[in-house]
């Protein structure tokens, strides 16, 4: 085992070296190459990346070393706050007609059980804005990367996209993102838009989500609003009706009918067994229980020994009085009602009229906001969050020759460290390799659109699996009947769902920016959780418990 650390350190030591000189080779390429904005946190951001004032964002931001490593980034470093930061760019950025790569850097060092740890790419601001005031009112153009908390646990991507029509903001959110690595490592987001309205997602280089802006399976709401709505004014008729079957009001109930005939009746055939007790009670007390010493009759009551099985009764068929068994009644019909038959008045589920959409537009190509500014703005209960090596390119090459050079030399470290606790721990490094691609085989089907609805009860699952390898064949088993229950959902249809007519329901509006934060639902149920009044002392028991 010695050994074997031994080897492991050697190799950690190696990697270090190639961290630095391939550290030396990214400031060449920082220097060089065409990135529009580059932030490696290597220098302090005190004055070029301006902290929110505003009272909510008491979360402070630290220059700090990611574990391990010499690098540095920038570091969410308490628990349960609110944070603001922002760099303004030196001008705008458009993003319309270009490929533009948004690539960042996040390590999870303590994990992430609640918030966020994603970018908000913000829009020109009003004039008079300043940075020192950024929040989450602040209008973005696009927001990306990891959040998680409860059923939540998803890379956001969403773009404000304006309507040309109305000139109303609208949040279009990804569906079926893919999910949040879970591990603590770093990993780095990328989010690649070009010319021919394609988004693609890549976690580590690896691409995990292709979408269409301009597709409505790809966006909620789709960029396109649909030519015709139903009419809010248009109102259901007061004798309209939706009864596909009435009662038959000509039907008489039958005279034998017997509405008061008990569901079941003893059995008068039934036979006592042969061998019943009939003279030794169910439960007997405890002769190994004794009275507690500290037990005070004036106090606690007269004391009594707690019951156990009769153990004479284990043998025998049944103890104490027999009694004859319940059978089901065959007199027995219940509450007469009327039969049901067709209504000739029936007119279907009533729906408004649809009418013209006044908010519809097509485009060829998304109206994409300029980027004025990068901020990050989120609600964590975790502390550890480590942001690095932001960037934005023009050119898809340089995105990759940062992950190549910045991420991925501390990456391979990592996973090296990794493996080493891992075999000081006992655990089988083909067992461990083998579960690694398992899961991430399990990752890859979660993300499929059609188990959409399952999407966090799968990753709840496996997130427990991999904290608890044993239980893999089980997770594996659990995955398996969600996904049979939901192919046998769509093969064989489930439970209709009521019609309501849009005269009864609204229109809800996009989620807002506000509600990003899943762990903000969190903090606020735990504001609620807290009592006031201190709860009374329990009394002592005043009487044994059966």
């Amino acid at each position: 085992m010695a050994m074997a650390m031994a080897i492991q350190g050697r190799k950690m030591r190696i990697y270090g070296v190639m961290i630095m000189l391939l550290s030396c080779f990214a400031f060449r390429i920082c220097s060089s190459s065409d990135a529009i904005f580059y932030e490696s946190f290597e220098d302090s951001f005190e004055g070029r990346w301006i902290v929110s004032e505003k009272d909510d964002y008491n979360g402070v931001w630290k220059l700090s070393k990611s574990e391990g490593h010499d690098d540095h980034g920038l570091l969410v470093s308490e628990k349960a706050r609110k944070y603001a930061i922002v760099k303004e760019l030196d001008q705008n950025l458009a993003l319309k007609d270009k490929t533009i790569a948004l690539q960042f850097e996040v390590r999870l060092q303590n994990g992430l059980e609640c918030g966020g740890a994603y970018l908000k790419y913000l829009r020109p601001q009003d004039a008079g804005w300043k940075a020192k005031e950024f929040d989450n009112e602040s209008p973005y153009s696009i927001m990306f990367g990891p959040d998680k908390c409860g059923s939540t646990n998803k890379l956001h991507f969403i773009l404000k996209h304006k309507n040309p029509k109305n000139g109303e903001y609208v949040e279009h959110h990804l569906k079926n993102p893919p999910s949040v690595p879970s591990d603590k490592l770093t990993h780095v987001y990328t989010a690649l838009l070009t010319p021919d309205n394609e988004l693609r997602i890549l976690v580590d280089g690896e691409e995990k989500k292709k979408a269409n802006f301009l597709s409505p399976e790809d966006f909620e709401p789709p960029l396109i609003p649909a030519k015709t709505i139903p009419d809010p004014n248009d109102k259901k008729p007061e004798d309209w009706d939706e009864r596909e079957k009435i009662p038959d009001s000509d039907a008489v109930k039958p005279d034998d009918w017997d509405e008061d005939a008990p569901m079941e009746i003893v059995d008068e055939e039934a036979v006592k067994p042969e061998g019943w007790l009939d003279d030794e009670p169910e439960e007997i007390n405890d002769p190994e229980a004794a009275k507690p010493e500290d037990w005070d009759d004036e106090e606690d009551g007269e004391w009594e020994a707690p019951k156990i099985d009769n153990p004479k009764c284990e043998a025998a068929p049944g103890c104490g009085e027999w009694k004859r068994p319940l059978k089901k009644n065959p007199a027995y019909k219940g509450k007469w009602h009327a039969p049901l038959i067709d209504n000739p008045n029936y007119k279907g589920i009533w729906k408004p009229q649809d009418i013209p959409n006044p908010d519809f537009f097509e485009i060829e190509k998304p109206d994409f906001e300029p980027i004025a500014a990068i901020g990050i703005e989120i609600w964590t209960m975790q502390d550890g969050i480590l942001f690095d090596n932001i960037l934005i390119t023009g050119d898809e090459k340089v995105a990759e020759s940062y992950r190549q050079s910045a991420w991925k030399p501390k990456f391979e470290v990592e996973k090296e460290k990794q493996k080493a606790e891992e075999a000081a721990a006992g655990l089988s490094d083909g067992l461990s390799d083998f579960q690694k691609k398992i899961f991430d085989i399990l990752y890859k089907i979660a993300d499929l659109p059609f188990l959409s609805s399952y999407h966090p009860k799968i990753i709840d699952l496996i997130e427990k699996g991999e904290k608890q390898p044993n239980f893999t064949i089980g997770i594996l088993v659990s995955i398996l009947v969600v996904i049979l229950t939901v192919l046998f959902r769509i093969l064989f249809g489930g439970k209709k769902q009521p019609v309501v007519s849009n005269s009864e329901t609204s229109i809800g509006a996009p989620e807002s920016s506000n509600s990003q934060v899943s762990g903000k639902e969190k903090e606020d149920e735990d504001e609620k959780g807290v009592d006031a009044d201190a709860a009374p002392p329990r009394r002592r028991p005043t009487r044994r418990e059966d």
